[in-house]
């Protein structure tokens, strides 16, 4: 499928195309941050509700941004991607990420220590860098995909603050291949609620890494317990890492740094549960699955959560060429759309019944109403498949 909305302004022979967005993707290091400006803040006011600024920034000005600016659907000419693709600005943006985001921990971590917060604002301040933790993951993410070694070992390095290091090859070599499918614990089914879908995919997730790396270990002839299992390097590094800060800081950090990992990846599988809900890749004659084409992943174009993602809201784009940068990812008009940008939509996947109030209908009429197309739970499937059967 071609993207409906090449930029029909340049001509095919234009490679100095310039990225009308390029001053605005700095915009994404305001989340790593934002524990610093929450502590300015209290400073200066006096106030302790500004610990909280992490979530109301991601959960409730970030909605109203994506519903105030609207979408961005403008793709890149196809003639300008491979230069776009090589622009060394956008892959350092990516990299600065990771400085601030373990500068702010070690400064939240002697924030707690000190003693001086109460419950009410420490839970505000683990909430806070929790989300610098979730977004991680998805800086994680764009960097993991992506062939140069240093990119990818950067990639295990920004999971270690959310313990989910096994993401890397989870995700990789696990979700890529199964998305959209049944067997696959990071895919939502249709009627599967947020709070049912987290146990079965984190637990799920966790057992398919450790799988897969076993697998692959063994192919290479190698033992399970080698510095060089891409699960156990990954694990390590936040063993080492929570272990450096507790030396530093204390076991009153502990408790906190559980606190917000919990949170961090809780982020990302909210966000794994809205990109592919309900949404089903057909099996073949041979038993194989189709290929994974742009339909099999719900896409958005919103400008705001766009900026601070990376793009990751081209999810169509990206699951059909998962090693675009997200400086070259493509809007496209035909595949399934979401009403607004992840950030509302984790504030819909949080209340169920507004979620299938708002989703349900949307997978139907992707599917013209047949259900047996879709991605639905095992457990609801034969009352749901009642009363949506095929016209």
């Amino acid at each position: 499928m071609a993207p409906s909305n090449v930029d029909a302004a340049a001509p095919p022979s234009d490679r100095r195309w310039h990225d009308p967005r390029r001053a605005f993707w700095p915009l994404a290091l305001v989340v790593p941050v934002l524990p610093f400006l929450a502590g300015g803040l209290v400073a200066a006011t006096g106030w302790s509700g500004f610990w909280w600024i992490g979530p109301v920034l991601v959960f409730g000005l970030m909605p109203l941004l994506d519903q105030a600016l609207g979408l961005d659907t403008l793709n890149p000419p196809e003639e300008a991607a491979a230069a776009l693709d090589d622009d060394r600005y956008y892959r350092h943006l990516t990299y600065a990420y990771l400085p601030l985001q373990f500068a702010s921990l070690v400064w939240a971590c002697s924030v707690w220590a000190s003693g001086d917060l109460s419950p009410f604002a420490a839970l505000g301040l683990a909430a806070t860098v929790g989300c610098v933790a979730g977004i991680a993951i998805n800086t994680a993410h764009e960097l993991g995909h992506k062939h140069p070694t240093l990119e990818r070992w950067l990639a295990k390095v920004a999971l270690s603050q959310s313990a989910y290091g096994h993401f890397y090859v989870e995700h990789n070599r696990g979700h890529h291949q199964r998305v959209s499918t049944p067997e696959d614990p990071a895919s939502s089914r249709f009627g599967e609620s947020f709070y049912a879908f987290v146990p079965r995919t984190v637990i799920g997730s966790a057992r398919s890494a450790v799988r897969i790396e076993r697998d692959r270990r063994r192919r290479a002839g190698d033992r399970f317990w080698s510095p060089r299992n891409d699960v156990l390097n990954a694990w390590a590094m936040t063993v080492v890492l929570f272990g450096a800060l507790v030396a530093g800081f204390g076991w009153s950090v502990a408790p906190w740094l559980v606190v917000q990992a919990i949170l961090g990846f809780l982020l990302l599988e909210v966000v794994n549960y809205i990109e592919h809900y309900g949404l089903r890749r057909e099996r073949r004659d041979d038993g194989r699955y189709e290929r994974c084409r742009p339909e099999h992943s719900w896409n958005a174009s919103n400008v705001a959560s766009n900026v601070l993602l990376y793009q990751l809201q081209r999810h169509s784009d990206h699951h059909a060429h998962p090693t675009r940068r997200f400086q070259t990812l493509r809007h496209f008009d035909e595949v399934p759309q979401l009403p607004t940008g992840y950030a509302g939509m984790v504030v819909l996947a949080a209340v169920p019944p507004l979620w299938r109030r708002v989703m349900d209908p949307r997978v139907l009429a992707f599917y013209d109403g047949d259900l047996t197309r879709a991605n639905v739970c095992p457990r609801r499937r034969t009352r749901l498949l009642a009363g949506h059967a095929a016209p």
